[in-house]
């Protein structure tokens, strides 16, 4: 913000002078006359001065026009998982009709942990996310979850059990299918509760657009 600000009264003060040139009083020979000390145009030595700071314009466009890469498992490997209010009992709403039903990971584990996995009994489900390395060593499906900036990204996390991707490497994204299981464990970072998907069958799938929940 601190760029952003700098650049634009850079911009309003170069302009500001730009305008304000034509109407410098002429001096007693006319317009043309020099009238400062040592023989020097006053308002043309200030017009072809350097504008250095237009450079600080640089940075700023960069912000806005170069995206910063996702994160990814390294990121969701050092911060907690989000997953750690208790939220309503029983105040989720009946899942879709039709299997496999498309879920965040987010919602899958609220409903999992929070829920006890009433809403999620007895369906397939589908989820999507990419892999990092849990406590165990084995994988485990993440997102990252923002709330304002990718800054503040933190992620949330399902352990897998049954058919799992032991052998993808990290950050890769895929696509499982699978069921809910009543068992859980504890992100050792934050020791807040991690949901299981019971692995039925999986596939690598293309990053998608949006990859924070």
């Amino acid at each position: 913000m601190l760029l952003v600000a700098a650049a634009v009264l850079t911009l309003w003060y170069d302009l500001r002078g730009r305008t304000a040139g034509p109407d410098r009083p002429a001096g007693p020979g006319g317009p043309d006359e020099d009238t400062t000390p040592g023989g020097h145009d006053e308002h043309g030595g200030h017009h072809h001065e350097p504008r250095v700071g237009w450079l600080l314009l640089l940075p700023v466009l960069g912000l806005l026009l170069v995206a910063p890469p996702a994160l990814g498992s390294d990121a969701a490997g050092q911060a907690g998982t989000v997953l750690t209010a208790p939220g309503a009992d029983s105040d989720y709403p009946t899942l879709p009709a039709g299997d496999p039903v498309d879920l965040g990971l987010l919602d899958y584990a609220s409903r999992a942990v929070f829920d006890g996995g009433r809403s999620l009994t007895g369906r397939t489900l589908r989820l999507t996310g990419f892999v990092t390395p849990g406590p165990d060593g084995q994988p485990m499906l993440a997102r990252m979850v923002m709330s304002c900036c990718a800054a503040d990204g933190r992620p949330i996390k399902v352990a897998l059990s049954g058919d799992v991707p032991a052998a993808v490497p990290a950050d890769t994204w895929i696509q499982v299918v699978g069921g809910w299981t009543a068992r859980t464990a504890r992100d050792p970072v934050n020791q807040a509760e991690v949901p299981y998907l019971e692995v039925r069958s999986w596939q690598e799938v293309t990053p998608p657009k949006q990859q924070y929940e």
